[in-house]
C-alpha cells in the first residue's frame, strides 16, 4: 500500500467513525470495556503489586475508554500518555486530575514528562486507531509515536501487551505491515475481539 493510499484509507475510516451517533458511541465503550476486561490477559495480572496499564483520550471519533477505565480492577493503574521528546511516556490518571494540552491539542497529565513511566513499565496499553485488520495489524495517524515507543517490541516478547480499541466499522479486510509496524496482540472493538488473526 502505497502513501496515497494509506492517507486515503485514512480518511474513509476517520469520517467512517465520526458519522456513528452518540448513543452508538456510548453503548459501544461499555461493550468494548466488557471484551477488554474479558481478554485472557487480565487472568495474568499481578493482584498484590500495582501494575501500569495505559489507554488513550480519545479525539477525532476515537472509542471511549472512560467505562474501561471506572472498571479496571484496584490492582492496575489506569495511564495516560505523554509526548517526551519522538515517544512517549505515561503517567498515572483519574477524573479530576490535572491535564495539560500537548502541542496536538490533546489532554495529558500535568507532569514532568521526565517523571514519568517508561513504555517498558507498562502491563497493558490499550491503543487507538484509525483501521485495523484481523491479523493485528494496525493503520495509526500516520506520526508514528507508538511504532517508536514500542519498537523494542520487535525483539522482545510480551510484557507489555498491545491492543487496539476500535469501532467494527474500522475493521478492514487487510492491512499491508511496514517494516516499523508494531503488531498488536489482539484488536477490541464493541462487536468482536481479534486475537492472532482469530475473531472470538
Amino acid at each position: 500500500m502505497n502513501p496515497e493510499d494509506r492517507s486515503t484509507l485514512r480518511r474513509e475510516l476517520r469520517e467512517r467513525r465520526r458519522a456513528l451517533p452518540a448513543t452508538t458511541r456510548i453503548t459501544a465503550a461499555d461493550s468494548l470495556a466488557d471484551r477488554l476486561l474479558a481478554l485472557p490477559f487480565f487472568d495474568g495480572m499481578p493482584v498484590a503489586n500495582k501494575a501500569w496499564v495505559a489507554g488513550y483520550w480519545a479525539m477525532d471519533g476515537e472509542i471511549g475508554l472512560h467505562a474501561f477505565q471506572m472498571r479496571l480492577p484496584a490492582a492496575l493503574a489506569y495511564c495516560l500518555p505523554i509526548l517526551h521528546g519522538d515517544s512517549l511516556r505515561f503517567a498515572p490518571w483519574a477524573p479530576g486530575d490535572a491535564l495539560v494540552t500537548n502541542r496536538y491539542g490533546i489532554p495529558e497529565p500535568d507532569v514532568a514528562a521526565d517523571c514519568a513511566l517508561e513504555p517498558r513499565d507498562m502491563a497493558l496499553v490499550v491503543l487507538p486507531l484509525v483501521g485495523f485488520d484481523a491479523s493485528g495489524h494496525r493503520l495509526g495517524m500516520g506520526g508514528g509515536w507508538y511504532d517508536r515507543s514500542f519498537a523494542f517490541r520487535h525483539a522482545q516478547e510480551p510484557p507489555p501487551l498491545l491492543v487496539g480499541a476500535a469501532f467494527d466499522v474500522q475493521c478492514v479486510p487487510a492491512l499491508v505491515a511496514q517494516a516499523w509496524d508494531v503488531r498488536l496482540d489482539a484488536v477490541c472493538s464493541e462487536r468482536a475481539t481479534y486475537l492472532a488473526g482469530d475473531r472470538t
